[in-house]
């Protein structure tokens, strides 16, 4: 069995961010990269945006090339997902047979896409993680006529937009009031349900979905709770991901919505947790701690566990941000969106077409929301990072700067359904 000093699962932007960070550091070690896939690193965020609507070719997407990954000697294993973990013995099992030993492990498995019930086996219906689903994806959007995409988040307002941009009829499903209202608040929400509405998309909030309607194995249409039929050439399902944790059962790791980390993304002796999979800060009883699903967390997450691995004694403790390019159209948001937060608008209009808000609970600053806005965002920031460092919460307490993300804020398959 082949023992790496750092055993790195999950060839992803944080998976990745880790093993560039040791080497920026100095470590000499042996680093493996183990990744279910068997594409080099990529980034995710191009998929529903550039490389679906055809202006980025999938290579586009490498987040390093081949040249540059043989320069941080890597021991590179890619399409083999890992399917254990012994903690105590300090090894992995992998797809394939054969395992892999570590003296540090660090899980960067991420997520799962969620499926409706049916959907599986099922032609024209499609999820959108990987290269490879946005590319069946793409060849399906260009023989449609007709779109429905389930689910009104991040994801599924970006292949919305991108759809209708590509002169698709698109209608948008979702059971909350506005798009993407749990990251924006119903102000901003609705002023993005305005945004696609005025660029053509059917926008149907408040409106769950029941089922998948097909004919001779392929979707014909979604079924709403209402009892009402959308017809569909192609429906996009993007009601969020799992943590992709699965392998881990039985391991004696913590699982609950992501792998349990304390404030230093530790999981276990020897074993770290970074991006979409971690959810940090948890300590006893003080909470459940954090998980973030952006791409600025999981880089930033790697980098710190990089310098932890090396000795660095510090809490993780950063300020979450997510952008989104729908149409012209450029969201930022620094910082979160609790459900009893007020939402003021401070700069600009919506109407303007640029605008930057602040997010208030409490009393406190814990969130700014820019559309259009970048550099007045970036401004604004400052003052939320004040005020995220004037009141430090204590070790293992979840940040009211922090996405705290349970089952039960997320859709799931019962509110579609």
């Amino acid at each position: 069995m082949t023992t790496a000093d750092v055993l790195i699962v999950g060839a992803s932007a944080g998976g990745l961010a880790v093993a560039e960070g040791l080497r920026r550091r100095g470590f000499t070690g042996s680093i493996a990269l183990v990744g279910a896939e068997r594409e080099l690193p990529y980034d995710r965020p191009p998929l529903s945006k550039q490389v679906l609507d055809g202006r980025w070719s999938p290579d586009r997407t490498r987040l390093r090339g081949r040249a540059e990954l043989d320069e941080l000697e890597l021991d590179l294993l890619l399409g083999r997902p890992a399917l254990s973990l012994d903690v105590a013995g300090h090894r992995v099992g992998l797809r394939g047979g054969g395992e892999l030993g570590y003296r540090k492990l660090v899980v960067a498995t991420g997520l799962s896409a969620r499926r409706l019930p049916g959907q599986t086996g099922l032609s024209g219906v499609h999820t959108l993680r990987t290269l490879e689903e946005a590319a069946k994806l793409r060849a399906d959007l260009l023989a449609a006529r007709r779109v429905v995409v389930v689910g009104a988040g991040v994801l599924g307002c970006e292949i919305a937009a991108t759809a209708r941009g590509l002169g698709r009829e698109v209608t948008v499903l979702d059971p909350a009031a506005h798009p993407m209202e749990h990251l924006l608040g119903p102000e901003i929400g609705g002023a993005l349900g305005r945004l696609h509405r005025d660029h053509g998309v059917s926008v149907r909030t408040s409106t769950p979905v029941r089922g998948l309607i097909q004919e001779q194995g392929r979707v014909v249409g979604v079924r709403t709770g209402a009892g009402s039929s959308v017809p569909a050439d192609v429906v996009v399902v993007a009601v969020g991901g799992r943590p992709a944790t699965d392998w881990l059962a039985g391991s004696g790791l913590g699982l609950d919505d992501g792998v349990v980390c304390d404030h230093r993304c530790r999981a276990a002796a020897d074993v770290y947790a970074v991006g979409d999979v971690a959810r940090f800060g948890a300590q006893g009883s003080a909470g459940r701690g954090t998980r973030l699903e952006n791409r600025t967390n999981a880089t930033e997450q790697g980098v710190f566990v990089a310098g932890d691995i090396l000795g660095a004694d510090a809490h993780y403790r950063p300020v979450p941000y997510f952008w989104s390019d729908q149409y012209q159209v450029r969201l930022q948001v620094y910082g979160t969106v609790p459900g009893h937060s007020s939402v003021r608008i401070v700069e600009g209009s919506p109407g303007g077409g640029a605008f930057v808000a602040h997010v208030e609970s409490g009393g406190r600053l814990v969130g700014v929301i820019g559309w259009n806005s970048a550099r007045r965002t970036r401004t604004a920031k400052a003052l939320l990072t004040a005020a995220a460092r004037s009141d430090e919460p204590a070790v293992g307490a979840p940040s009211a700067l922090s996405h705290h993300t349970s089952p039960a804020e997320l859709p799931t398959e019962g509110d579609l359904l």
